[in-house]
């Protein structure tokens, strides 16, 4: 697995802890409940019950071991105000062309989500934005080419 850091929130790192001691706690005990009941139906090359359980352990132990490296590797971020654009910062940005601002929050990997406005920082646009600061012109390649934007400002 990689050993690169992993940039989490405060927030993040929590729920990905508390997902973890679930899955090692309460998930790991249902798993082997339904292992040892399927064993009980009989034949285990035809029994799908059995198949099912030994996939759910198999996708469950992945799990843990992804969680347990993010867990080792993790950078907790702080929400920044002012300055240059870094992990936890927000940065609302407008584009060439049009008129209305945009406002990323600049994330780890592990909580991107444009739908609620987080970005990578490994992103096209979090990698540009990285180290801006307020008034800087900022370009970054996209599927439909390249973009170029002004930092407004960095919260």
């Amino acid at each position: 697995m990689s050993e690169e850091k992993e940039y989490l929130s405060k927030e993040k790192f929590e729920e990905l802890t508390k997902e973890l001691d679930y899955l090692k706690s309460v998930r790991r005990k249902e798993i082997a409940e339904q292992l040892e009941f399927a064993k009980g139906l009989g034949d285990l090359s035809e029994n799908a019950e059995y198949h099912e359980a030994r996939q759910n352990q198999a996708e469950a132990e992945e799990r843990v071991a992804k969680l347990e490296q993010m867990i080792k590797h993790a950078v907790i971020t702080e929400k920044h105000k002012g300055g240059a654009v870094t992990i936890g910062s927000t940065a609302v940005i407008l584009r060439e062309g049009e008129k209305a601002e945009r406002r990323y929050q600049i994330v780890g990997s592990e909580e991107a989500n444009t739908k609620e406005g987080k970005i990578s920082n490994k992103s096209p646009l979090g990698e540009a934005l990285m180290g801006k600061n307020k008034g800087d012109k900022v370009t970054y390649e996209t599927p439909m080419g390249v973009v170029s934007c002004t930092v407004v400002t960095v919260e």
